[in-house]
């Protein structure tokens, strides 16, 4: 195992990206946290973290990598890499919902893009990450969910599991061995910083419907509107596919819940076109895989 992973960490040194070891079956970093510092050695002069302390040197690589079965993290900024992290709808969710390789074809379908072709992981969950080559000049941090639904991206300050590396849930693997591509230019302009948008006051609409269908909607309106910073897009998909069952059965008109969220969702600081994109794909996911109410 040792030696399987010391590989794992030397090949990615060799495409130069900037290795640094995790927890032996986690994706946890297994550096020192800086309480526990004792600055010496590498943090003489102060604590380093493991994005200063990853590196491309094969003998410092070896001498980590042959003391345990650590799994291999890399360090997408210095390793001048925009990770794209597709991630599946979690235990607690519906499995119904969409993952996040539908949700970024989604985005690229509605964008007139195709899928980029670049270097594919497949996770340990069986998600996916595609390796971009990320753009000189332009600090791109992470991002949760503000592509799209389940739909992250590392760069600068992030980290993701190279291949090779082994969990209880699975082992990270290459699908595809081709090089990262460049980041293509649409994708950098939605994850430059935008500029702050004005915050929408949101009025609560007028709402007829069943009681339950009215009291589901009502509430994750509510849940859209106190979504963390970073995760409105995400949150306004799962919210709109929870309530999407009530339109199938009738008990709620969809133009209603259309308009319940779509001012939920500027409220919360979304765009109008990524709001009407958002709810019409969850309501549309959400009506067609809907179970009849006596088997829900």
């Amino acid at each position: 195992m040792n030696a399987h992973l010391l590989n794992a960490a030397l090949e990615a040194a060799e495409r130069g990206w900037h290795v640094f070891p995790l927890r032996p079956g986690t994706k946890r970093p297994a550096l020192h946290g800086e309480v526990a510092c004792t600055r010496t050695g590498v943090c003489e002069d102060g604590h380093r973290k493991w994005e200063q302390r990853a590196t491309t040197d094969p003998d410092r690589i070896r001498g980590t990598w042959e003391r345990a079965p650590f799994n291999v993290g890399i360090a997408t900024s210095p390793s001048g890499l925009l990770v794209v992290d597709l991630d599946l709808p979690k235990g607690n969710s519906s499995g119904d919902a969409p993952c996040g390789a539908a949700t970024f074809g989604a985005l690229c379908e509605r964008t007139g893009q195709p899928v980029p072709a670049t270097r594919r992981v497949r996770t340990a969950s069986g998600g996916g990450h595609l390796y971009f080559a990320a753009p000189a000049g332009i600090r791109l941090a992470n991002t949760a969910g503000s592509l799209a639904p389940l739909v992250d991206t590392r760069g600068w300050g992030g980290y993701v599991v190279g291949a090779g590396s082994i969990t209880p849930a699975g082992p990270y693997a290459v699908t595809d061995d081709m090089a990262p591509a460049e980041l293509p230019a649409w994708m950098v302009r939605l994850l430059e910083e935008p500029e702050p948008r004005p915050v929408v006051p949101f009025a609560w609409p007028t709402i007829s419907g069943s009681r339950a269908a009215t009291a589901a909607l009502e509430r994750e309106c509510r849940t859209v509107l106190a979504a963390p910073e970073g995760e409105g897009n995400i949150t306004l998909n799962r919210s709109a596919f929870k309530v999407g069952r009530f339109v199938a059965w009738g008990d709620i008109a969809r133009h209603v819940v259309e308009g319940a969220f779509q001012g939920a969702g500027e409220a919360r600081g979304l765009t109008a076109a990524e709001c009407r994109a958002t709810i019409r794909s969850a309501l549309d996911s959400s009506i067609r895989k809907a179970r009849p109410r006596d088997a829900a």
